[in-house]
């Protein structure tokens, strides 16, 4: 399995096309990459409505391509094909009165809600993306906005049912295997096969959020009001500007939400028109200038005081779902994203420096949210702990390598660690030391997989697995 280099020169109508031909009975060589589209590697993909089916002997289930970095492609030199789960996404059961759905691991969240939000139901957890699916969801065990309130995806699963390494199908919860149930919640799909979840929704009063928005100036302040909202809303983000330096640093926009009553939100509910990126931007289109533009813009329109409104649920939740193929703006070269949670007693001047740094070898993000996040989870190496999570989508650049380790180092030494789904650089010796829960993980791992059968790229890069 080669890789294919995301230079300037690389666009997605001029990847190369494998040359060995793909053994009897399984698809060719194609190349795959996460939404960062760094980096590219070529594997082999099987498309079913039976998931159970092209599981057997697949390396790993793939979803809907949206781990941003290596989680969900093969390791170099695997030639065994990925099972991608995305026609597998029937909604099997519905109880519309307690809330309980278990349905398929490729359906997609958003195909969820639009089933779902007509009858009084929404996920009790999500991402900044519906564009995943239910098996993604809880091999990232995902985390969102209202992460101090409702946790992670995992602790609103019932049971999970699971082909693992050995061909075995069975059904893992708190109760049944609940080692193997809790290693999969968050475990990147090493554990098994996600087939079908079963998990629990969230009743709401109408299909709106109420928002309050506030503009602060600078990043202690919204530390300072993130952790203040967090204790009166049940969802909270903010928006931080990179580019601002001095005594602006890190200003930024928080927005806190809940779900609006029915006095509150009266106009009936209507899908969000979409924009879409038509094609790659070219590597010589300047962007940074852009972003500093928005950025400064953005900031000022809010103006000082507080706002509050009713807004779109997609809009609040998802605000970059409704422009398509939005990681094309990044050019050819793609982008990262790094994202760490810092424990609350690392206080603001770790956060200072960690963006004083970015600002200083020239890898400014172009986006920053941070999340408050509470109680860590079930999930045996789920990604959040107490304290402040910073997500940082920066431009693949030559010294970026170099700049990772250089934060890893300030987040290993204050006890933070970095989330799996979204990382593309963090050195494997950096991971295991941020997180002495790996070795845990990888006994129950091996427990159930001990030939090693199930890995990715990243497992190879970040857990120890063989190439």
């Amino acid at each position: 399995m080669s890789v294919i280099s995301a230079s300037a020169d690389t666009d997605e109508t001029s990847a190369p096309v494998a040359e060995e031909s793909a053994p009897a009975g399984e698809p060719p060589l194609t190349p795959l990459n996460g939404w960062g589209r760094y980096p590219v590697l070529l594997g082999r993909e099987r498309f079913s409505e039976d998931l159970e089916a092209i599981t057997r002997g697949a390396v790993l289930t793939r979803g809907m391509g949206k781990s941003y970095g290596d989680a969900s492609l093969p390791a170099a030199g695997e030639n065994r094909p990925l099972a991608n789960s995305t026609l597998a996404d029937r909604i099997l059961s519905f109880n519309q009165e307690s809330g309980m759905i278990r349905v398929e691991a490729g359906l997609c969240l958003q195909r969820l809600h639009h089933f779902v939000m007509p009858k009084g139901w929404f996920v009790r957890v999500t991402p900044g993306t519906q564009l995943i699916t239910i098996g993604g969801a809880v091999a990232s065990d995902v985390h969102g906005k209202s992460h101090h309130v409702d946790g992670t995806f995992g602790e609103h699963v019932r049971s999970i049912r699971l082909r693992v390494a050995g061909g075995r199908v069975l059904e893992c919860s708190d109760e049944v295997e609940p080692e193997l149930f809790r290693a999969t919640l968050g475990g990147m799909g090493l554990t098994g096969h996600i087939l079908e979840v079963e998990f629990a929704l969230r009743r709401i009063p109408t299909s709106w959020i109420y928002q309050e928005s506030e503009r602060l100036d600078d990043i202690d302040g919204v530390v300072e009001r993130l952790k203040q909202a967090s204790e009166r809303w049940p969802f909270t983000v903010a928006w931080v500007d990179c580019f601002s330096k001095g005594s602006a640093l890190g200003r930024g926009i928080l927005m806190s939400g809940r779900w609006a009553e029915p006095h509150e939100a009266t106009k009936p509910f209507k899908p969000i028109p979409n924009l879409m990126v038509p094609f790659l931007v070219p590597a010589w289109v300047p962007r940074t200038w852009g972003v500093k533009l928005f950025n400064s813009f953005y900031f000022a329109i809010h103006g000082a005081q507080t706002r509050h409104s009713i807004v779109h649920p997609f809009m609040f939740f998802y605000p970059l779902d409704w422009v398509k193929n939005w990681n094309r703006l990044y050019g050819p070269r793609g982008f990262t994203q790094y994202q760490c949670v810092l424990p609350v007693r690392a206080g603001n001047p770790v956060l200072r420096r960690m963006l004083e740094l970015l600002q200083q070898r020239g890898t400014v993000p172009y986006v920053n949210v941070v999340k408050d996040c509470g109680a860590e989870g079930k999930g045996t190496i789920s990604f959040p702990r107490p304290g402040i999570s910073f997500a940082l989508d920066i431009p693949i650049a030559a010294n970026l390598q170099s700049v990772v380790d250089e934060v890893n180092e300030m987040v290993l030494a204050e006890g933070g660690r970095v989330y799996l789904t979204k990382d593309a650089f963090t050195r494997g010796e950096h991971f295991r030391a941020m997180d002495p829960r790996v070795a845990e993980f990888n006994r129950v791992r091996r427990k159930w997989d001990p030939h090693g059968r199930l890995k990715s790229a990243q497992s190879v890069r970040m857990l120890g697995d063989p190439p």
